[in-house]
Parts: structure tokens; C-alpha cells; sequence
């Protein structure tokens, strides 16, 4: 499927309310240690999130409508957040995060993109050339792919618990 934008904010915009509903309330066992080894809790994938709002999308989005490749994208740092979680709760990250989403769909909404524009092309520092097409895509899937690790890491608790029934159950397997 190629990038509808309304199709992609369909998914944006839920974002904040799916990871409140899968994480407010929980104990930190589950929202502060992830259950496997070099994965990030689901309290540093949030904060991660955040990080990403505030650098990461409609800033180098605005980068190609107005320099295209001309100005490379400043290089993002994917681990940003562990300098400065501060041990907020998770309460009041998963509400920066909505806020922050919510802030930057309007930004989004406002350029009213063209398909045209959608086809303008940035810079990116490892990657080369990208099209704004390209970045809105990946944002989507970038929000997939952290409520899938958030998913994935919390059902690494259970791992042994699960018994023989770990065969069928793939998201701890893979």
C-alpha cells in the first residue's frame, strides 16, 4: 500500500490512547524492566516516543519542504531518552506524549500537503536520500514497531511461566 496521509494519521492518532490503555496503572515489573536482555522497557520506549516528537518528524519534515536535500537532517539519537526520563512517572510521560502527538498531527494537518510535496526529497545523514512520502511512512511504522517491542518485551515476563505452551506463541519465540 502506498502512503494515504489520512490513512497513516488514522494510525498516529491512536498511538497515545493505545499505549495508555496497554500501560496506565501498572506496576513498575512491568512498565520499568522489559523481561529480556539490550531491550528498552516500555517506560523507555515511551520516553523514546516523546524524543521523537520533539526531533524527529515534523521537524525533518519541514526540513524538505524547505530545504529538500540541500540541508542534510540533524542525526537523531535513538537513546536520547535514558539522559532524561528523571524518573517521571509513567503517567505523566504516556500524557506528554499525547500532548506532543496531538501538537504535531495539527502542525501536520496545517501544511496540507500536496502529493507533490509528498514526493519532495530530504537528506538523511546514514540513509541518503529520503521523500516526505518516505518519512510519514516510517513514522506510522515506527509507532507500530514500539507498540509491538512494548508488547513483545512485557510477554518476555512470562516466558518460562508459559510452559509448554511457548511453542505456540510466537512473540516469545522470535
Amino acid at each position: 500500500m502506498d502512503l494515504e496521509l489520512d490513512r497513516a494519521v488514522e494510525v498516529l492518532e491512536r498511538t497515545p490512547a493505545t499505549l495508555r490503555a496497554l500501560l496506565s496503572g501498572l506496576s513498575t515489573t512491568w512498565t520499568h524492566t522489559s523481561g529480556e536482555a539490550n531491550s528498552w522497557s516500555p517506560y523507555v520506549i515511551v520516553g523514546h516516543l516523546i524524543h521523537g516528537e520533539e526531533t524527529d518528524w515534523i521537524p525533518r519534515a519541514r526540513i524538505i519542504l524547505e530545504h529538500g536535500e540541500a540541508r542534510p537532517f540533524e542525526p537523531f539519537d535513538r537513546f536520547a531518552q535514558l539522559d532524561r526520563l528523571e524518573d517521571q512517572p509513567l503517567d505523566r510521560l504516556l500524557d506528554s506524549f499525547a500532548e506532543l502527538r496531538c501538537e504535531k498531527l495539527a502542525q501536520l494537518r496545517a501544511m496540507k500537503l500536496t502529493p507533490a510535496q509528498l514526493d519532495l526529497r530530504g537528506m538523511h545523514p546514514a540513509l541518503g536520500v529520503v521523500t516526505l512520502r518516505q518519512l510519514i511512512a516510517t513514522w506510522v511504522v515506527h509507532d507500530l514497531n514500539h507498540i509491538a517491542q512494548t508488547a513483545r518485551v512485557m510477554s518476555k515476563h512470562y516466558s518460562d511461566a508459559v510452559g509448554p505452551w511457548k511453542a505456540y506463541l510466537p512473540i516469545l519465540t522470535r
